[in-house]
């Protein structure tokens, strides 16, 4: 067995930290709650970037506190006062390095900085707050003063030089793959609509390793399409860029949410208090309520009567973005082949169902042997262990199964012989037990070495997987005293939070650490590449 030396007691609040003297108070306290009996309650966001990521440095020194997708983007973009514009961006921006703007977030925020990328909407996580905020700065890297401009921590971006990819391996370069297969991993009255679905990709020639996620080019569904035509009062057939209306509205833009320019261009062939309106919903403003319900159909009978020209219209709409999912198989398992575990979103607003655009499009629109757009894109610090040896613990509930069942299915193919553990859950284990068969034959097997379950709606009280890991903390502080890799995968605003306190608890309670020491316990290992996440 590994011994781990525990690390210096941490010095949590330091006199020359960067806290005003309220949040000094304020993280003292917070401190002094945790070794309160209720050890059990939830972080917030802000304590769980407090606890896990530490005060921010001074100046320019490119830390980045604010790199943390679980916090609201008004805490995100206070820690980055007094930072460069570029460093603002990028607290804007704060999704962990989820590659679907073809950059990680620091790169794109210094390409803008730098005006070598003009699109200020790839953000698509971040979404309109996002896209809003980095207009507004953008607009600031003409307003900085020359003398200022000078100063070092103002001085601009260096230039970003854009390569691209091989074909499969961007967002600007994506190939071709051929949709094999979909089958539900619900059943009976589940609540839930999940699908594993099967990709081939053996004429694109594309690999991958486990950790990857795969982008998918989605298609807009046909039934909305032809109802915003109608809206349009315009033709399925009326040429726009080179391309039909019906076309460019399935394959081209976003018909969610609203974009600013769409009320921006209502406004302008509107009147009275339906302009202003149109102009306060461009400002970011919310005047009637119903701001972050509005998508692009919503926008239209809102405006009722509003007849944008079909190319203006198609001209204030956003690019349609590309969606990525955590790869659920092993390359070196079933080379030629990609599979995904992908939810479908379905929800009502009013009486109208939305539909979530690429989930809802691989669960039932897609066909069998019909052609998308796809691209791999490479894990950022999210993947196995070099040494095949190393003892790994997974932790993802739902959808957040989808790289354990890769890893599971690579280290069976690879022959590694280290440990695994797995904690999964979901509401109901007689109807969302995803890929039952397949964890109990790999239990059985002796390939997963252990399997810990969690189910929120079997009992009377909820249940959650971070429970079962305070259940057996033991043998999971065991386990990385042993020197084993743990990883968690799916929501990032509640579980992931859930389990790294639960992670903390069970490091200071068994691994006799004071609460500082235990958190210092943790920031280690996720320094060290011992904790990785992916989360969304």
């Amino acid at each position: 067995m590994n011994q781990i030396t525990p690390p210096p007691k941490l010095d949590i609040i330091p006199a020359s930290a960067p806290f005003s003297d309220a949040q000094r108070s304020w993280l003292n306290g917070f401190f002094a709650g945790l070794l309160s009996p209720d050890l059990a309650a939830p972080l917030s966001a802000e304590q769980g970037a407090a606890v896990m990521q530490g005060a921010a440095g001074d100046g320019d020194d490119g830390e980045a506190p604010w790199h943390d997708q679980t916090m609201p983007i008004a805490d995100r973009m206070k820690l980055a006062e007094g930072r460069p514009v570029r460093r603002k961006m990028m607290a804007a921006m704060a999704q962990q390095d989820c590659g679907q703007c073809g950059y990680n977030c620091h790169d794109y925020s210094e390409a803008i900085a730098s005006r070598s990328e003009a699109r200020l909407n790839l953000c698509v996580p971040g979404g309109k707050d996002t896209a809003r905020m980095l207009k507004s700065l953008y607009e600031e890297l003409d307003k900085a003063p020359a003398a200022k401009a000078a100063d070092k921590a103002d001085a601009p971006a260096p230039a970003v030089t854009v390569t691209i990819a091989e074909p499969g391996r961007s967002r600007d370069n994506p190939v071709a793959a051929t949709f094999l297969s979909r089958r539900l991993l619900n059943k009976g009255k589940s609540e839930k609509e999940t699908y594993h679905v099967e990709f081939d990709l053996s004429e694109s020639k594309l690999d991958y390793v486990v950790g990857d996620s795969f982008g998918v080019f989605a298609r807009n569904d046909v039934g909305l399409v032809d109802q915003i035509i109608a809206l349009l009062g315009a033709s399925h057939t009326t040429k726009v860029n080179g391309k039909t209306l019906r076309e460019v509205l399935i394959d081209d833009v976003s018909l969610s949410p609203a974009p600013d320019s769409l009320f921006e261009l209502i406004s302008f062939i509107t009147g009275g208090a339906a302009r202003e309106k149109a102009r306060a919903l461009a400002q970011g403003e919310d005047p009637d309520g119903d701001a972050a319900t509005l998508d692009v159909m919503a926008a239209l009978q809102k405006f009722s009567g509003t007849r944008p020209h079909p190319e203006a219209f198609v001209e204030a709409l956003e690019p349609l973005q590309p969606r990525l999912y955590s790869i659920s198989s092993s390359h070196n398992a079933t080379p030629g082949k990609l599979s995904l575990t992908v939810d479908s979103v379905r929800y009502l607003v009013g009486k109208r169902k939305r539909l979530g655009v690429a989930s809802t499009f691989l669960g039932e629109r897609i066909a069998e042997g019909e052609k998308l757009k796809v691209y791999v894109q490479k894990a950022h610090n999210f993947g196995l262990p070099q040494d095949a040896k190393t003892p790994v613990i997974m932790i993802g509930p739902g959808t957040g199964i989808a790289p354990f069942r890769a890893f599971l299915l690579d280290r069976k193919a690879t022959g590694a012989p280290g440990k695994n553990w797995l904690f999964f859950g979901h509401q109901r284990s007689d109807c969302d037990f995803f890929y039952q068969e397949e964890l109990n034959a790999m239990k059985t097997s002796g390939l997963l070495t252990r399997m810990s379950l969690a189910w929120s709606r079997d009992g009377e009280k909820k249940f959650y997987v971070q429970d079962r890991m305070r259940e057996v903390g033991r043998e999971l502080w065991t386990w990385l005293a042993e020197g084993a890799h743990l990883y968690i995968c799916g929501d990032a605003k509640r579980m992931a939070k859930d389990v790294e306190r639960a992670l903390v608890d069970i490091v200071a309670q068994f691994g006799a650490r004071s609460t500082d020491e235990a958190v210092s316990f943790v920031a280690e290992l996720k320094k060290s590449g011992r904790f990785q996440a992916d989360v969304y």
